[in-house]
């Protein structure tokens, strides 16, 4: 109760309310940002009265309260973090039916070796799920997938509040905020792309294409986009392929030239392609003079299915590609944008 009183009377102090009738009522929406502030400040992810809360390098896991959902992320800080120097931050998107836990295993994607060699701070939110231990999650990335989109998850606001969160525990160059993701989490990266253009400067999606309902991105948004030409799932040339999970889960996704065509368009580049790399049937493309700095790149494997190029996975399926690997690829597009 104590702490219920101090949550409404901060509440009060910032200027949220006026009347003491919708304090005594705590009307739905107070409700909730009361809700929201107490568990904040159980699990230590609220700002503190005195400014930024510390972190120490390494490997953490933080919980959020976001429009009534718990939600949790993982943060990696490298070893040779400065505070005194801002850092880039990379939130990275976990595939379909996987967890924050997945995509941060360093077996499958090399993200946390990246970090350490790279020197950035790398984020892995969880998707929606209907269990409580966050497994088989999703993300409402338009039209596409699972429960997350069924129920309309409020992802891009969740990691809008995450990226927050962040900042006010790590000193994070906003001009370096970067997304990337596997399949369902590549097509998250679009969905921020359109609407966190103010806070993400650049996306590289990783065989996910962009099956957004809408997009107007504030600014330009750099992308780099990888796919293998064989992809079972989001197949290269548009729709949901054999392996996809059931259909009425996924949807008849976009095809990689109708996404790429979409971001030279909606980030004014000339439309003439420029080959970076060819080599036995992989290939990168680049597209230039686009506004505000930003570039549209396309990496195409020529095989590899389904998978991280670089990475490894346990499941059924192609081996993933070893032509490029999608890390060392993404963070030289990220830093020579």
């Amino acid at each position: 109760m104590k702490r219920l009183v101090r949550s409404v009377v901060w509440v009060i102090a910032c200027g949220v309310v006026s009347a003491p009738s919708r304090v005594l009522a705590l009307d739905g929406s107070l409700r909730e940002h009361v809700k929201e502030r107490i568990a904040e400040r159980r699990t230590g992810t609220g700002q503190n009265e005195v400014g930024a809360v510390a972190i120490a390098p390494g490997d953490h896991v933080f919980t959020l309260q976001h429009a009534g959902v718990e939600r949790k992320f993982r943060l990696h800080v490298p070893a040779g973090y400065d505070a005194a120097r801002p850092a880039p931050l990379l939130v990275a998107l976990h595939g379909g039916g996987g967890n924050m836990d997945y995509q941060a295993n360093d077996k499958f994607y090399g993200l946390i070796s990246t970090s350490e060699r790279e020197g950035f701070v790398v984020a892995f939110p969880n998707g929606y799920s209907r269990f409580r231990g966050g497994k088989v999650a999703t993300w409402n990335a338009g039209r596409c997938c699972g429960d997350a989109r069924d129920g309309n998850s409020d992802d891009v606001g969740f990691i809008r509040k995450m990226v927050e969160d962040i900042r006010r525990r790590v000193n994070v160059d906003s001009a370096r905020i970067y997304a990337t993701g596997m399949s369902n989490g590549g097509l998250m990266s679009y969905r921020l792309a359109c609407e966190m253009a103010d806070v993400f400067s650049a996306i590289a999606p990783v065989a996910g294409t962009d099956n957004t309902i809408t997009c107007s991105p504030v600014r330009p948004v750099s992308v780099l986009h990888i796919h293998a030409r064989d992809d079972d799932h989001v197949l290269f040339e548009g729709g949901a392929g054999p392996a996809s999970v059931e259909r009425s889960k996924v949807t008849d996704f976009t095809s990689v030239a109708d996404t790429v065509a979409k971001w030279v368009q909606l980030n004014g580049c000339r439309p003439e392609a420029e080959r970076l790399l060819e080599t036995g049937g992989t290939y990168c493309d680049v597209y230039r003079q686009c506004r505000g700095g930003a570039q549209v790149q396309l990496c195409v494997t020529a095989d590899g299915g389904h998978s991280w190029p670089g990475g490894s996975k346990p499941r059924i399926g192609a081996a993933p590609s070893r032509a490029i690997l999608a890390n060392d690829v993404m963070w030289d597009f990220f830093t020579r944008r």
